[in-house]
């Protein structure tokens, strides 16, 4: 049976936070929608994410970003077909308001990756650039940012 591009994308973040990041898997993440320019993806409120004020955890937040910036990119390398070292060399966040409901998180720099993979396999090199990364919660404040999060990602070609 074949499954669609988004279920596979899906399996395979389920596998990548079971085997080596559980904390990803404890947040149950779902990829909505991923592409070479953007990534969705929704990290449900509930007794694992929430908090004391019944908001999403800081520590829930910093995975959906997470998640969202790196997955694309892990994403995108595998389409080059290439494996590359990943990480975040520094995070800055705002929190404009309290995330009471499923947060969506969205990654928008797409381009911004595809040009870092190129870079990477291009030079050799380590390639560290700033993504944005905004978490919603649609259905209580539509667009309205709950937070953003500057995440400087760091990739590089490995054989």
């Amino acid at each position: 049976m074949f499954s669609s591009p988004l279920a596979r994308a899906n399996q395979h973040l389920s596998l990548f936070g079971f085997l080596k990041v559980p904390m990803i898997g404890w947040c149950r993440p779902k990829i909505l929608a991923i592409d070479d320019q953007h990534v969705q993806m929704r990290i449900p409120l509930g007794r694992r994410t929430k908090n004391h004020l019944n908001s999403m955890y800081f520590g829930a937040l910093a995975v959906g970003a997470d998640v969202a910036g790196g997955f694309l990119a892990m994403a995108m390398a595998e389409q080059h077909g290439i494996k590359i070292s990943l990480a975040f060399k520094a995070v800055t966040a705002d929190f404009h308001k309290r995330p009471e409901d499923d947060v969506i998180f969205t990654c928008l720099d797409g381009q911004k990756i595809q040009a870092m993979i190129r870079e990477t396999i291009e030079t050799g090199e380590r390639v560290n650039q700033p993504v944005t990364i905004v978490a919603t919660c649609p259905t209580l404040h539509g667009d309205e940012p709950m937070a953003t999060f500057d995440l400087t990602l760091s990739l590089k070609q490995i054989s």
